[in-house]
């Protein structure tokens, strides 16, 4: 997979809000998909699998089976490289201009 293709997967998968819940529910310790299914009570387990198949695509999350169970692992590795890419450098354009602001309201 190309890098472009990989980022357009991750942006994918990080444009859902119930798959960012899903990172920030797993996000201090694995969690298996029956945790996830009770966590999310609102969506059937299918819906929970489907969401967890695009962040698996993505990355962001990485399933070990053990025994019957299955461990949901967070990736941050991938949004740490969006970070880099993508947000880091816009940021620090945006603190440069708002410096400029600062300093000019200050004269």
């Amino acid at each position: 997979m190309s890098s472009e293709s990989a980022d357009d997967a991750i942006f994918k998968a990080l444009a859902n809000g119930k798959r960012r819940q899903m990172l920030d529910a797993i996000k201090e310790a694995p969690m298996t998909t029956g945790g996830l299914c009770e966590l999310f009570s609102d969506m059937d387990r299918c819906t929970v699998m489907q969401h967890l198949k695009v962040l698996e695509d993505a990355g962001l999350v990485i399933a070990r089976r053990e025994g019957r169970e299955r461990w949901n692992h967070l990736n941050a590795m991938p949004i740490k490289a969006i970070h880099d890419r993508w947000i880091s450098r816009y940021a620090g354009h945006a603190v440069s201009v708002l410096e400029a602001l600062k300093s000019e309201l200050e004269a």
